[in-house]
């Protein structure tokens, strides 16, 4: 059977198939479907035909049918809201609107007035005009304007008399007619004046509706223009003013200028602006469309319903027009993402501040002290940066409050902040020093915005653990994000035996739970994935793992260990042995530079995955194999000459973690976590 043939008896089911299908709301099936939203459809499917074998090829059989869209002339066209009424420096709105729409590539684009920012005199209104369409004429498609009130508005003084129609003159010399209509794929476009004023006095106000009237000349050029159209698929209007919504306005629209839109039976969309915010306002099938603005003033009320900094595009077809905005700036351009260009901001996205020397903290409290970072931008393009210093401790005094810079390609800058501690009595209120790094990436047609890296700043921690007796306390961790880092320079074992253990009551497992890591295709760690605990040490380029074959009850307190005895590996769980494997001959742990993590794991880049959920207590690391066989754990772990770190987490001032053990490695909880009572 040829295709065609074949496609022709089937696609009448296909239609009605689908159409019945929309129109009862239905979908495929899918139990990760959550919403509803993308079932509405303003208008029904777009008409499409059986595929015949001069459009549709393959040298495949199949029994889908591929329907194929009609060939309508369909095209797309851009609107424009105001750009005035705002700061000057709006205008970089309208440029990234600009910028925007050259990537769509519309046929054209509208505008709903208010171009320039206006109630002026001549010599400045010239400069604005200037600046509005210098701006415009990047623009790859021709553009049309419309007379906004503060395109038209003057501000007399005492020494220059007003022009009775203000503007109007210099409007017309230099943006074009105050209103006109054209032609375009079988559409007809009207553009109309809502600033005429009142036709007695020649005043301009917005506010009162005797000057927002039609004049006669204008309402029998629209009549001509509507008459020119009547046999197009669609008649679209603009003007500045949405007169529809009548209070100063007054009824002119709805008494008069409503009616002739509806007798002409075509007049599709009428668009409007001014109002500086999205509005949606049908009538007797013609759409209303208030756009909101492209750079002029507007309230962040709510910006996702209209108010924002946006543009419509319109898609139309012979029988119905699709109408969609979008924020200036949320354009892509597919063809600047080159994979160059993303390993750049890849890049950017995982650096942080290279910080100087710490903040010497002694029983005296912090010193006084300058903070020297360095930022660098290691990109082919120019970055902007700023650093900000943040704390949750408010004693300390953190100036300036922010840097900015510039750097061009492979320049580097260093930041110099000052800290000062307003008290030397630290307490549990103590909290340290962030500094965080915001940095855009400028290409060529767009800014890329980095998300924020935050750099801890490091403490020279010299000062001397409370004393007294303090309660039996633990570290609790959340399972989403914390944890407790210790650098890599802190736990530099040596090659040979060692032991790493700690005391664990876990209020959940999941799929994979780190207690204890530092492993990366290296190191050694200690998991509980769904409860079941596991060492693993890894050796001569594998990981060597002792399992036990039983879980780990939930809210209950267990010792784990994991011992390296140059022969095996071993894991001891409550003081039970439950897995010993051996090791390969003259075997070599490979080591990193991550951080060991409690109660997390860490990836590639030293970032902590695997949380750990519930409390971690008495951490212990020690150079040689601690056990070899059974035995009672203590609940009190020791320090002695061999023991590396000892983190009791009972003694804590503020996010200061004291090591019991002889180096004293004392460190700051900076991941997350908190000390709190010790769970039954």
């Amino acid at each position: 059977m040829r295709l065609s043939t074949y496609c022709l008896l089937l696609m009448p089911l296909l239609v009605i198939s689908s159409s019945k299908q929309l129109a009862s709301g239905q979908d495929a099936d899918s139990e990760n479907l959550v919403h509803s939203r993308h079932k509405f459809l303003h208008h029904g499917p777009h008409p499409t035909e059986a595929p015949s074998d001069k459009r549709f090829f393959t040298n495949r059989s199949s029994d889908v049918v591929l329907p194929l869209t009609n060939e309508d002339d369909a095209f797309v066209f851009a609107v424009f809201g105001d750009r005035t009424g705002g700061p000057a420096d709006g205008v970089n709105v309208l440029a990234d609107a600009v910028r925007d729409v050259n990537l769509i590539e519309p046929d054209m684009v509208m505008t709903v007035g208010d171009l320039i920012n206006g109630y002026n005199q001549t010599p400045a209104w010239m400069v604005q005009m200037k600046e509005y369409k210098a701006i415009m004429k990047h623009l790859v498609c021709p553009w049309f304007p419309v007379a906004g009130n503060h395109d038209v508005y003057w501000r007399p003084t005492d020494d220059v008399q007003m022009p009775r129609e203000q503007h109007d003159a210099n409007y017309e010399m230099h943006f074009g007619p105050l209103w006109y209509s054209f032609q375009h794929k079988n559409c007809n476009f009207i553009a109309l004046y809502s600033d005429e004023g009142d036709p007695k006095t020649g005043e301009k106000n917005f506010r009162k509706a005797e000057c927002q009237k039609v004049s006669d000349e204008q309402f029998a050029f629209l009549k001509q223009a509507l008459a020119r159209g009547k046999d197009n698929d669609h008649q679209f209007i603009f003007l500045h003013h949405p007169r529809w919504l009548q209070g100063n306005y007054g009824n002119d629209w709805t008494e008069r200028v409503h009616p002739l839109l509806v007798e002409a039976g075509n007049v599709t969309a009428v668009f409007a602006g001014h109002i500086h915010h999205m509005r949606y306002d049908p009538a007797d099938g013609i759409e209303y469309v208030t756009l909101a603005s492209v750079g002029a003033h507007i309230t962040s009320t709510v910006p996702k319903a209209g108010f924002l900094h946006q543009y419509h595009l319109v898609t139309v077809r012979p029988k119905q027009v699709a109408l969609t905005a979008y924020p200036v700036g949320a354009a892509m351009n597919v063809r600047e993402i080159t994979g160059d260009m993303q390993a750049e901001v890849v890049q950017l996205s995982k650096q942080k501040l290279k910080s100087a020397s710490p903040i010497k903290i002694t029983d005296d409290g912090p010193e006084d002290s300058v903070l020297e970072a360095e930022i660098t931008n290691p990109t082919s393009m120019p970055i902007e940066f700023t650093v900000t210093p943040t704390s949750n401790d408010s004693h300390w005094m953190l100036f300036p409050s922010h840097i900015h810079g510039r750097l061009d390609a492979g320049e580097s800058r260093k930041v110099k902040i000052n800290a000062e501690y307003s008290t030397r009595q630290l307490d549990n209120s103590f909290r340290g020093i962030n500094l965080v790094l915001s940095q855009d990436y400028l290409a060529r047609t767009t800014r890329y915005a980095i998300p924020d890296t935050t750099t801890n700043v490091e403490f020279d921690l010299q000062i001397s653990q409370p004393t007294g007796n303090v309660p039996n306390q633990a570290l609790q961790l959340d399972g989403r994000d914390d944890a407790f880092a210790i650098p890599a320079d802190k736990v530099q074992l040596p090659q040979g035996a060692f032991t790493v253990e700690g005391w664990l009551n876990a209020t959940g497992f999941s799929d994979r739970t780190a207690v204890f890591a530092k492993s990366q295709s290296s190191e050694y760690s200690i998991f509980a994935a769904r409860g079941v605990p596991s060492a693993s040490v890894y050796l001569n380029g594998d990981y060597v793992v002792a399992r036990s074959s039983k879980a780990l009850s939930l809210q209950q307190w267990h010792h784990v260990a994991l011992v390296y005895d140059d022969d095996s590996v071993a894991l001891f769980v409550d003081g039970k042995l439950a897995e010993r494997k051996s090791a390969p001959p003259n075997a070599k742990r490979a080591t990193n530079k991550l951080p060991l993590f409690v109660g997390a794991d860490p990836d590639g880049d030293g970032k902590p995955t695997s949380f750990f959920k519930g409390q971690l207590d008495e951490f212990r690391i020690t150079t040689g194999a601690v056990y070899s066989e059974d035995f009672t754990p203590s609940r009190q772990l020791d320090a002695t000459e061999e023991t590396v770190l000892l983190y009791k987490f009972d003694r804590a001032v503020g996010p200061i973690i004291f090591d019991q053990g002889p180096n004293k490695f004392h460190l700051q909880l900076n991941s997350g976590g908190t000390i709190t009572p010790l769970a039954p």
